[in-house]
């Protein structure tokens, strides 16, 4: 069924449901976060630099292959480019099992590891710039604010319940365990998206994928800033938490998903109606102060609100950047541009942990969140950049 023969409301109830699919796929990429960066640093003994390395790998398999999903999307659709990821999991999950083998030496499983994570790096890229298409095609650039609320929905909802998750599955059953459970829920994804009718790509002259980056660099440019914040939470939360003897280091990234995931269904319509670089200048504040609470925190409490905080500030520039992206680029782009897009943020997410990580080693966990927290400042200035010059009238 195409957009135009749908209500809004059905629409929008379609890609819920799709998201709600990428949701529980997701857990995947949520429970092996921080899991990963403690099996390598703890288990493995390989230190932090190697346990920063081990996260941010997968997010650098996505960097280059955000534009062949976003191709993928473009030409052959949203739905067979979102299925294909939710494979591409599974067969991720299944290598990253064989890294729990108890007579691998730890360079070899950590190599085995790298294997699966460059994989699982992939099928992110895939399920979600697929999602993506499939919902801009659904209900039209006219709501494009409301879908990439929904898929942020799902991805950082997905972190707030995996986290925990992942790691009490870890501390009673190992590392194989969890990866054993990663492999078997996207099948249950791939059951619920299998039956939903798919969207005819548009077809048009398509540029080079450079052209089209340099139409969206700015904005690519904002997300990647903010993805720092994250990404220095993701890593390194559940590690502070350890060194410094704290209870509960897994509720982290929960407390940073369940502040992302109440903004979005708060304010989801706000980059629609008000636009997308007044939305991302306050929530770019947001970010900066809890990345700085982070960075002075002097107790799990103190630690657990700059999280939360950074969740707040996270939540609405994504969206808000990517309906500046949507509104520039026409329809038969749209999967390649939000791909390009995208890629910044992964950017951001596949850099932060292995440089972190050796800040980490010399100065204390502390320091990685003072880096998070000057790159949101720097995003900061740049939106106002931005937003200056945008209401100045043409000549």
């Amino acid at each position: 069924m195409s957009s135009s023969s749908a209500s809004p409301d059905r629409s929008l109830h379609r890609v819920a449901w799709l998201a709600l699919a990428l949701f529980l796929s997701y857990l995947c990429v949520a429970m092996a976060l921080p899991v990963t960066s403690v099996f390598v640093a703890t288990q493995l003994g390989l230190g932090n630099a190697l346990a920063g390395l081990a996260v941010g790998i997968a997010f650098a398999s996505t960097i280059l292959t955000r534009g062949m999903a976003g191709r993928m999307a473009d030409h052959r659709g949203g739905k067979l480019c979102m299925t294909r990821g939710l494979v591409v999991y599974i067969l991720a999950g299944l290598i990253c099992i064989a890294a729990s083998w108890p007579a691998l030496p730890a360079l070899a499983a950590f190599g085995v590891l790298i294997a699966g994570r460059l994989l699982l790096g992939v099928g992110e890229s895939m399920a979600m710039i697929g999602l993506l298409s499939w919902g801009f095609g659904i209900v039209g650039p006219q709501r494009s604010g409301r879908v990439l609320a929904l898929v942020g929905i799902s991805l950082y909802g997905a972190f707030a319940v995996g986290s925990p998750v992942g790691l009490a599955l870890f501390e009673a059953s190992g590392f194989g365990w969890v990866m054993a459970t990663c492999t078997i829920i996207p099948l249950i994804g791939l059951a619920m998206v299998w039956p939903v009718a798919g969207v005819a790509p548009h077809h048009g002259e398509r540029p080079s994928f450079w052209s089209i980056i340099g139409k969206i660099w700015e904005p690519g440019l904002v997300v990647c800033l903010q993805g720092v914040g994250f990404a220095a939470i993701g890593a390194f939360m559940s590690l502070l938490f350890l060194n410094r003897g704290w209870s509960h280091p897994g509720i982290g990234l929960t407390f940073f998903g369940g502040a992302f995931v109440l903004v979005r269904l708060l304010f989801g319509h706000l980059p629609d109606r008000v636009g997308g670089s007044r939305v991302a200048l306050v929530s770019m504040a947001i970010e900066a102060i809890g990345q700085y609470l982070l960075w002075t925190a002097t107790g799990p409490a103190m630690a657990l609100a700059g999280a939360f905080m950074t969740g707040l500030g996270c939540s609405m520039i994504f969206p808000s950047m990517g309906v500046e992206v949507v509104r520039r680029i026409p329809p038969h782009l749209r999967g390649t541009a939000i791909g390009g897009f995208a890629a910044f943020q992964d950017l951001a997410y596949a850099a932060t942990g292995p440089v972190t990580g050796l800040l980490a080693d010399r100065f204390g966990y502390a320091i990685v969140f003072l880096v998070g927290g000057l790159a949101a400042t720097c995003g900061f200035a740049l939106i106002t950049r931005m937003t200056l010059r945008d209401r100045v009238p043409a000549p």
